[in-house]
């Protein structure tokens, strides 16, 4: 399905009944990564899976950031009326999850983020290398966003009051001190470290990720 929202049209996928919980994806990638997690949802909870703007079946536009990317999503939970929803963001989809808890306070019920950032120099120093090589050779422009962004203060997390559940994977490419620093700005969040994992090991393509999160939703 599609819907108007923010002056660009939104692909999104609509699954079962109950409570809304809103999946975002990460860089360069589209709902699709969800496909077991979906399946584990939709018994219980009204699941709308996006793509972001740029991203799989949503509209291409010149230009993408976080800050749209959120705005998007404000404008996509008000068209279609959800009521208090959850969201799930995953990498990018993290980030963008912060941004709508900031922006709009009282919009969601609760917040999880995996391997998230609130700064561009968040990741390993081989990470950091790799990424700016590959925007070298490809001059990609959502290579260039994780490159310039996000820049999210310190004091606009500490503004966030709704739940928030911080995980990460223990191989994570974001450091674990930069997962722990967004951890500790917000009031009302919990921390988790998931053990033997990486950046999107228990996220992408599997269900691994369900169990982790059923205890916060």
């Amino acid at each position: 399905m599609k819907v108007k929202v923010n002056n660009i049209e939104l692909y999104y996928e609509k699954y079962g009944t109950g409570t809304p919980i809103i999946l975002i994806h990460g860089n360069q990638e589209s709902h699709e990564i969800f496909d077991k997690l979906i399946e584990k949802l939709k018994d219980d909870y009204q699941v709308y899976a996006i793509d972001s703007r740029c991203h799989g079946k949503s509209e291409d536009t010149k230009t993408i950031s976080y800050d749209l990317m959120c705005d998007d999503v404000i404008q996509f939970i008000k068209e279609l009326n959800i009521e208090k929803p959850i969201l799930y963001g995953f990498s990018d989809g993290g980030i963008v999850g912060l941004l709508v808890a900031i922006k709009e306070p009282n919009l969601l019920s609760n917040l999880i983020i995996s391997g998230a950032n609130i700064t561009p120099n968040a990741f390993t120093k081989l990470d950091t290398m790799l990424t700016k090589l590959y925007y070298f050779f490809t001059r990609s422009k959502y290579i260039k966003m994780m490159l310039d962004e996000p820049n999210i203060p310190i004091e606009d997390l500490q503004k966030i009051t709704i739940p928030v559940h911080v995980l990460a994977g223990e191989k994570d490419v974001v450091k674990i001190e930069h997962t722990k620093l967004i951890s500790n700005s917000i009031k009302n969040s919990t921390l988790e470290i998931v053990k033997n994992e990486n950046h999107g090991s228990y996220i992408i393509h599997t269900d691994k990720i369900y169990d982790i999160i059923k205890k916060y939703i």
